[in-house]
């Protein structure tokens, strides 16, 4: 990890699990389109519900990655010991996690459901939903922290493996649990609930069975549980980057507020968008999930310059995945909303909206790379604050102001207003953060 050539080391560590957040997004994709053949009202549902379901991944991810992050330092600095009771602490207070998230969302959904519609179908396809996919939070927290636990070491190829296993499993049993193929009853929107919970499920066996068969160097053992304290680190990097992950759901739901006065159309759009925009950010978060591993590793063996090296590189690759989604986003508008709805409104304001949040893609490439490096340097409150400024400092005032002025058409260019002046921060936040731990030249 410190002495392979930085462009070949990224691609090695990066590109196992770029390929798995492409299969990812298109598992969002077409999860989605078999939603929306039920009904419009099942896509608004899903819709509504994402900001729930995104706050459970941001739990059980931010605190995942803290697990990586300390274990990465560890290791780094030859303390294999602390790795395993950091390992293990990780997949015992993930657990508990799980645990919470599950009692939690299910509890709090017919509320969060009724605030935004009244439309009494909306609410229950969204809770139909809901308590089937929220009753998988154990499973997916486990499996969360193992793929984090995996990464950790650099076993990238495995970690795509089982993820790629995962999302096929739910991409072939989406159709059938939801239309009802050969023996299989049809379930509609409970049955893609169902199918998420099967391939997360999938993807934790795998884990499991490859910690069992093909052991890591990493152990996790109920001797490292009760042999040390809880190590704040893992709440101290954990808190910051779940609060950054869950920052979208606060964003969603403070637009839909906005969205939800003019029409059903504009929120179905704002999902729509969602969807569409994994492909790229869920791939630039897979280069993200590479760089995290070298940088925790290369700080903790006080190799400062690499660290330095490693961002650059990971930040030109961001660029040119974000310059493909804008071509595509001015290309072919239509054609991509349209794999949700045929409604022409729809269609019509989604073309439109797509063309105007993808100016913001390449330049949002700073802000998503800085603050990943930060979360792998072990800076948990820097990365967050990068992103407050992003979903919800900036982007929140400005689509409320613009609103105002523009009517729904200001929410979309809100988005390339946060996107460019959050760019400028990151900068300065990153050098400032970084110049502090002489990662200077």
């Amino acid at each position: 990890m410190k002495k392979r050539p930085v462009l070949p080391l990224v691609l090695s560590m990066s590109l196992p699990m770029v390929l798995s957040m492409m299969v990812t997004s298109l598992y969002n994709i077409i999860d989605s389109y078999f939603v929306a053949k039920i009904s419009e009202d099942a896509m608004t549902a899903l819709s509504l519900i994402f900001p729930i379901q995104n706050f459970i991944n941001a739990v059980t991810i931010g605190f995942s990655i803290g697990v990586n992050a300390v274990i990465s330092y560890h290791l780094g600095a030859k303390q294999n010991t602390k790795a395993n009771i950091i390992a293990t602490q990780g997949i015992f207070l993930n657990t508990i996690h799980g645990i919470i998230l599950t009692l939690l969302c299910i509890l709090i959904s017919p509320l969060f459901l009724n605030f935004f519609t009244d439309n009494q179908n909306v609410i229950d396809l969204g809770l139909k939903y809901s308590r089937i996919a929220f009753s998988f939070a154990v499973i997916i927290s486990l499996g969360m922290t193992f793929e984090k636990i995996f990464q950790a070491v650099g076993k990238m190829k495995l970690t795509m493996l089982s993820m790629l296993s995962g999302c096929i499993a739910n991409i072939i049993l989406d159709p059938i649990l939801i239309f009802g193929i050969g023996i299989f009853p049809k379930m509609g929107i409970e049955g893609a609930a169902l199918a998420t919970g099967i391939g997360q499920t999938i993807s934790l066996i795998i884990y499991i069975a490859i910690y069992i068969f093909k052991p890591i160097h990493v152990k996790v053992s109920k001797k490292y549980l009760y042999k040390s304290k809880i190590d704040k680190k893992l709440y101290f990097i954990g808190i910051p980057v779940t609060l950054n992950l869950a920052l979208p759901s606060l964003l969603v739901s403070s637009l839909n507020v906005i969205l939800a006065a003019y029409s059903q159309a504009y929120v179905v759009v704002l999902g729509i968008y969602y969807k569409l925009q994994t492909f790229l950010y869920l791939p630039t978060n897979g280069i993200v999930q590479g760089i995290r591993p070298l940088i925790g590793y290369n700080y903790g063996a006080g190799e400062h310059l690499r660290v330095k090296n490693i961002y650059r590189t990971a930040l030109y690759l961001s660029i040119l995945i974000m310059l493909l989604g804008t071509v595509l986003c001015w290309v072919i508008p239509s054609e991509l909303i349209g794999l949700f709805t045929t409604n022409k409104e729809t269609i019509l304001i989604g073309s439109k909206a797509l063309q105007i949040i993808s100016i913001g893609f390449i330049i949002s490439s700073i802000s998503v790379i800085s603050s990943g490096a930060l979360e792998g340097l072990g800076m948990g409150l820097p990365s967050l604050l990068i992103s407050l400024f992003r979903y919800t400092i900036i982007i929140v005032p400005v689509a409320f102001i613009f609103n105002i002025l523009f009517g729904a058409i200001g929410v979309w260019h809100a988005f390339w207003v946060a996107e460019f002046f959050t760019a400028i921060i990151s900068y300065f936040i990153y050098k400032k953060a970084t110049s502090k731990e002489n990662l200077k030249e």
